[in-house]
């Protein structure tokens, strides 16, 4: 179907206004220049990620993945490794001693992980080179440079695909490659990028309808233009792409699934536990707390259906809950309106939990058809920095009748607000803040803020019907449950089979979303571990201070101390929350 846009927009609310420029001197000042010359380089080096923020200079090429590339830049962050470490960290003010910190953080653990090679495996089922088009959506298209750059783009394109294919085939012959059962999916989406028409290409969607701007004489040019560089440059990348991934690349994946079977692999999993979770948690420790919360919440879930009067036993429910046509839309059109008329009641009661709102909207929108069959539930895109673009909640609305009514408010609250729009477009209006930080991702924090978010909708009265609250209660399950199969997948030698059986034994999703989820966490170790840890802490903090500040406790002001440092690794937020409190004594 044709995606659906609607932009619902939270309340009105004010963030912190950018910060006039700092006049900095000495140790200070080094930092920052090399803060800010590391930013540009980024945005060079990485000219996607750089239109994807709204920095319009490099629109015109992709970025060179090439091994030469990727070792230039290895040695690169080792040189700024360098630079950091000869700083003298004891004259900087305190906010710069932690700007220091985060900043020495991410480049250590990006060190530490290029042993590892990752960067072999540029394509899953859930993205890559064969859903490169994407990047269109992302982009405004408001004057004839735009479309010229993105001519020039398609033009380039057989480079980029010639060095993700030398990507590929480095990975295959050091055995870094992913697993068989996931990447069986790929070839359907490669297919569907080669069309017999340039017209019909999705690389082709920006020039179906011009922007007003435009001038009438310039449109068939572009168009021509366009045309000639799909069929020049992407349609035969494609072509080549689809026989060596057939012929080459599916031979070569695994025939089972886990990253132990990788070279190096425990050390490779446990290196991406400590980057996804920010801790120092093992794979053995994250599972035990997996089982734990699954048993907790299981308790949880047996309260919710005695409060929904269903009287057989927890399974009997779970199909119930999976199969009765009331909880199902019937057409894709109807299941979106529901997700917009979702996303427009939580707005109104933000406000009783929340001082400081974004002042950048957010729109809901549907997931393209053609990575929806295997792609998650829902997924967030932020906001361009220069307010260009709205940040977007993406639904899924493949199959309606496997997505239930009952989980879209604890979806809706982790994917728009007061989860991921209200964390990185407010973290994006922080001025003071350096770039990486305002920009910047801890996989825990931000996850673990999205899942704490869910939890909130009891204290907003969002979950008024014992359906919407066992919604809740199957998300939170959810999470726990990818403690359990991750580390079970990738450390403990589980197979796909019984990962699937773990999570239908406790939780009510439905088998789609099951199976995709489950190989999602199969061609992204260690990931799917962020969101629990991350809450676990937010709470315990939340927690700690209520008992602490006792009837001084204001959650709005909590929740301010949590969000407008930006993203950062759960002991930094801690000691974030700690000092708080502190000061509140």
């Amino acid at each position: 179907m044709k995606a659906f846009v609607l932009i619902a927009v939270c309340v009105l609310g004010l963030s912190a206004a950018a910060a006039e420029p700092v006049k900095r001197t000495g140790e200070s000042a080094k930092l920052h220049d090399l803060f800010d010359a590391e930013w540009e380089h980024a945005m060079q080096t990485d000219p996607t990620e750089a239109s994807y923020l709204g920095d319009r200079r490099y629109n015109d090429r992709w970025p060179d993945i090439s091994l030469t590339a990727i070792d230039q830049e290895h040695r690169h962050q080792l040189e700024v490794s360098t630079r950091l470490r000869a700083m003298d960290r004891s004259k900087l003010s305190s906010a710069d001693q932690l700007n220091y910190d985060l900043y020495r953080w991410r480049l250590e653990m990006d060190l530490a992980g290029f042993r590892f090679s990752d960067f072999l495996m540029p394509v899953n089922q859930r993205g890559g080179i064969q859903t490169q088009d994407e990047l269109a959506d992302a982009l405004r298209f408001e004057t004839v440079k735009d479309y010229e750059d993105w001519i020039a783009r398609l033009r380039g394109f057989g480079s980029l695909m010639d060095q993700t294919i030398d990507l590929m085939k480095e990975g295959i012959r050091k055995g870094i490659v992913q697993p068989k059962i996931t990447m069986q999916r790929v070839p359907n989406q490669i297919e569907k990028q080669r069309v017999k028409q340039p017209e019909q290409s999705p690389f082709y969607k920006p020039f179906r309808d011009f922007h007003s701007s435009v001038p009438a004489s310039d449109r068939t040019r572009l168009a021509t233009a366009a045309q000639s560089a799909i069929r020049e440059s992407v349609l035969p990348a494609y072509d080549k792409f689809a026989k060596f991934f057939n012929d080459e690349y599916l031979p070569a994946c695994l025939d089972g699934v886990g990253a132990w079977r990788l070279p190096d692999g425990q050390a490779r999993y446990a290196h991406l536990a400590r980057l996804f979770t920010t801790t120092s948690l093992t794979p053995e420790q994250i599972h035990n707390i997996g089982l734990s919360e699954v048993s907790r919440i299981r308790g949880e879930m047996e309260k919710a259906k005695a409060k929904a009067g269903f009287k057989g036993t927890l399974q009997e429910y779970f199909t119930f809950l999976r199969t009765d046509k009331r909880f199902f839309c019937d057409t894709p059109q109807q299941l979106f309106i529901e997700y917009a008329a979702t996303a427009k009641r939580i707005d109104p009661q933000l406000v009783k939990l929340f001082r400081t709102l974004p002042r950048m909207p957010y729109g809901v929108e549907a997931i393209p058809a053609n990575i929806a069959p295997d792609t998650t539930t829902a997924y967030y895109r932020g906001p361009a920095d220069d307010g260009s673009r709205a940040g977007t909640y993406f639904v899924n609305l493949y199959q309606p009748e496997s997505r239930p009514r009952w989980e879209m408010m604890a979806l809706s609250l982790h994917e728009s607000v007061p989860g991921h729009h209200f964390q990185i477009a407010l973290a994006q209006e922080q001025g003071e803040l350096p770039n990486f930080r305002r920009h910047g991702g801890y996989t825990a924090y931000v996850e673990g803020w999205g899942l704490y978010a869910e939890s909130l909708g009891d204290e907003l009265g969002l979950y008024d019907d014992p359906y919407s609250k066992m919604g809740q209660l199957t998300y939170e399950m959810w999470r726990a449950v990818r403690l359990v199969v991750d580390t079970g997948i990738h450390s403990l030698k589980w197979d796909r089979d019984r990962a699937i059986a773990f999570f239908r034994d406790n939780a009510p999703k439905a088998e789609q979303d099951i199976v995709n989820e489950i190989d999602r966490y199969i061609s992204w170790p260690g990931q799917a571990l962020a969101y629990k840890i991350g809450e676990l802490k937010i709470k315990e903090l939340r927690v700690r201070a209520k008992s602490q500040l006792g009837d001084r406790f204001d959650v709005k002001e909590f929740h301010d101390v949590i969000l407008l440092g930006g993203a950062m690794p759960l002991e930094v937020l801690e000691a974030r929350v700690n000092a708080w409190l502190e000061s509140k004594q």
